[in-house]
């Protein structure tokens, strides 16, 4: 029996890549009105991006947004991600923080993912199992928003964030041409022949990478990212868009 996840009924590693859509906004207002309209239609995934929130240096302020989305979502999978701004995020905030304000968004009861960025938190593998004991499921991730690294750079980034014991591996990279682009996918195909059980996404960002985020189904990543309101990384189709493609997609494997 395959071990996948099943997380609100949707099966996250197999078959059509679930769409995730980014939260982006500022202001607690607004944050809740985006997130309602997404629950409204049905968005598969929701990450809410903590680090464009005016108020992240608040856990206060945080975990009373976090109160509010008990009542809105129901079922759509929700992603809680501070990304830092070293990985491509809106704020800078020092590890310690980070982990305090995961620790808030593991405490909700709301929150299905926590984004740990593998590479900036200051003891990773502990931090994750501790997410994982309080209840929530993990996506370790790595973001280079200025190159892709070679084959077998990647190839060593995915073993060692997998080894970590997170639920979910995620690396995005910027490509400088179509090689990086088919090398993401070459290693992102090599990962999951090798794990098949093991939950990946992997993209390749801007135009150049555009392939990426809707070839997952054959390559083995199985999330993708479409915008919504603000995209929260560069190369993001439109998620209405980014649905039409992947649903014609998965019809020729069918």
């Amino acid at each position: 029996m395959e071990n996948l996840l099943c997380i609100k009924g949707k099966i996250i590693g197999k078959g059509k890549p679930l769409v995730c859509v980014p939260v982006m906004e500022s202001s607690k207002e607004e944050i809740l009105r985006e997130t309602r309209r997404l629950e409204e239609a049905h968005t598969e995934m929701i990450e809410w991006r903590v680090d464009a929130f005016e108020n992240v240096e608040s856990p206060n302020a945080i975990r009373e947004i976090l109160n509010e989305m008990k009542h809105i979502i129901k079922e759509s999978i929700l992603v809680y991600t501070f990304r830092s701004k070293n990985q491509g995020g809106c704020k800078a905030l020092s590890a310690a923080d980070i982990y305090d304000i995961h620790q808030v968004a593991a405490e909700s009861d709301v929150v299905d993912f926590i984004d740990v960025e593998y590479f900036e938190a200051k003891n990773p593998q502990k931090e994750i199992a501790r997410l994982q004991e309080m209840g929530v499921y993990v996506i370790a991730s790595h973001h280079d928003f200025e190159q892709t690294p070679d084959p077998e750079v990647i190839r060593m980034l995915l073993e060692q964030i997998r080894e970590s014991g997170a639920d979910v591996v995620k690396l995005a990279v910027m490509p400088q041409n179509m090689w990086d682009v088919l090398h993401l996918l070459e290693e992102t195909n090599r990962f999951h022949e090798n794990h098949p059980d093991h939950p990946l996404i992997t993209m390749s960002m801007g135009v150049k990478g555009g392939i990426s985020r809707v070839a997952g189904e054959f390559f083995g990543s199985c999330v993708t990212f479409g915008a919504g309101g603000q995209a929260s990384a560069p190369g993001q189709l439109p998620v209405k868009q980014l649905e039409e493609i992947l649903h014609i997609l998965h019809q020729s494997v069918d």
